[in-house]
């Protein structure tokens, strides 16, 4: 396609200067042309910008509306702290870190701080040298025989189907690289997984990769793939935070040959994955199936991930691993605010728990059971920033994931077009002439910078709250706006009790 591009743009280019010599045109014309043209050559060819390698020249208007002045910003173009549903400052600290960029803003806080809705984080006068060594975390209880040693921060799932196989490629380079773990989404390993990351492989209600012809789980095909050297734990997923009991939906369109072969599905139709396991149907059938995975996989770590919804079944859950002796070496809790390519709105908006009040009520009800010594909690949900991974630690998690922050490390502008085919960065789509501006090479050493540089800053916060290790991090570590309150009340009674009092009046 480049080549055509290439020598039809020549025959063009020669064709306007003949017609210019011939008419006796000002020059100036054939020359901008010529140099819009080589400009143009130049996008096509270069490595660094999937925008500009897609859409030649033209991708220019975007960067140019992106670093357009502040004042015309404000009052034309979405604002630093606008920009649904992660805000353009967040996505700015990503692409800064992902490219190992300064990260560092000018002239203060852009957020409206109003005492009331501020939460930060306690640092203390006698702060700490942050720690150069990235945390990490074992995982796999007393029932697993190959314990994994992950990450506190890792990429959460996302198949191949949503994203591209370039994209695949790239996010596992960067995890082989960065040394974490790549969770492969409900769509089953593909090749593109096996760059030599780490992985934790999620089975979802189709049994994607390891299905039989009427979809239901395959052992035979389920231990091809987990006893894989990279494979080192494995996710049940049962529910997921954007659309929990609905089941996956991979859109026809992105529906090609190559993934319907990895998935065992006809290519071209709309995949909907069911809306629960056939494989069990209560706590303990599922508790056995997790048994039964580790035990397929040669004692490889096997965990679930769920969206919290009727609390009374986790609490079954808990209870059934008493009765049964049986642990899961870990357990996913996805936020109601989490991402995916497609969901009906009112999935996405109104159904599944919010991931702070869910990790409280998981970490106390796993430890009401006396369960939450034997197993790992895992956050995912919008756990994107240094300070929302240490918020999710102090609620509860040993560990996070996340999605949506590593695909705007590979790029991603946040164009909300997942569920069209039609990504204009090449990320989350099955277009061929979409994808080729994603450079696996660049992308993979974006992913690994924007982990490190991000665990990077959590050491930093945490010394800066005169914290040694994670270990130390709790809820008393952050300060949110009900406790001003609080302190007024304690010490300033008087005027705070005035003024509660001409309120009400």
């Amino acid at each position: 396609m480049r080549d055509k591009f290439l020598s039809w743009g020549i025959v063009l280019v020669t064709a306007i200067w003949i017609v210019a010599l011939l008419i006796r045109a000002h020059y100036w014309i054939p020359i901008l042309l010529s140099a819009i043209y080589a400009l143009g050559v130049y996008n096509a060819y270069q490595s660094k910008h999937a925008i500009l390698r897609n859409f030649p020249v033209l991708g220019y208007f975007r960067y140019f509306f992106e670093s357009i002045s502040p004042e015309m910003q404000q009052y034309f173009i979405e604002r630093e702290t606008d920009g649904k549903p992660f805000p353009r400052n967040q996505r700015s600290a990503v692409y800064r870190r992902a490219k190992n960029l300064s990260d560092t803003v000018a002239f203060g806080t852009q957020l409206e701080v109003n005492h009331r809705k501020y939460e930060g984080i306690k640092h203390s006068i006698y702060a700490k040298s942050p720690s150069e060594e990235l945390p990490r975390v074992w995982v796999g209880g007393e029932q697993c025989t190959q314990p994994y040693h992950a990450s506190l921060f890792n990429i959460s799932a996302m198949s191949f189907g949503a994203l591209s196989d370039r994209a695949q490629m790239s996010l596992n380079r960067g995890a082989k690289k960065g040394n974490f773990y790549h969770n492969t989404g409900e769509g089953g390993v593909s090749p593109h997984h096996l760059e030599g990351g780490d992985l934790c492989w999620q089975i979802g209600t189709g049994y994607f990769g390891c299905r039989d012809e009427e979809g239901k789980f395959n052992p035979e095909l389920f231990t091809k793939y987990a006893t894989l050297p990279t494979v080192k734990m494995i996710e049940v997923k049962l529910s997921q935070g954007a659309k929990p009991g609905h089941g996956g939906v991979l859109p026809g369109v992105k529906n090609t040959p190559e993934i319907a072969k990895i998935r065992h599905v006809t290519p071209g139709m709309t995949v909907i994955s069911p809306p629960s396991h056939s494989a069990f149907s209560n706590a303990a059938g599922l508790l056995r199936f997790v048994q039964h995975l580790r035990e397929l996989s040669g004692g490889k770590p096997v965990g679930f991930k769920l969206c919290i919804g009727d609390t009374r079944e986790f609490e079954d859950i808990c209870v059934q691993m008493n009765v049964l002796k049986i642990y899961p070496d870990f357990i996913t809790i996805d936020g109601a605010e989490g991402g995916t390519g497609a969901a009906p709105p009112e999935f996405s908006d109104g159904v599944g728990m919010p991931l702070e009040p869910a990790l409280i009520f998981v970490n106390r009800t796993l430890n009401s059971y006396n369960v939450r010594d034997k197993l790992r909690v895992i956050a995912s949900g919008k756990v994107l920033t240094s300070l929302d991974i240490l918020r999710a630690v102090a609620m509860g998690a040993d560990m996070c994931n996340n999605a949506r922050g590593f695909m705007f490390s590979l790029g991603c502008i946040q164009a909300l077009r997942c569920n069209t085919n039609n990504c204009p960065t090449g990320v989350a789509t099955q277009d061929k002439m979409l994808i080729k501006g994603l450079d696996v090479t660049d992308k993979s050493e974006r992913v690994y910078h924007f982990h490190k540089n991000t665990l990077h800053t959590c050491n930093e916060l945490i010394a800066a709250a005169g914290r040694k290790s994670y270990e130390e991090v709790d809820a008393t570590m952050f300060m949110r706006g009900d406790e001003f309150d609080h302190l007024a009340d304690l010490y300033f009674p008087d005027i705070l009790g005035n003024v509660k009092q001409k309120a009400r009046s």
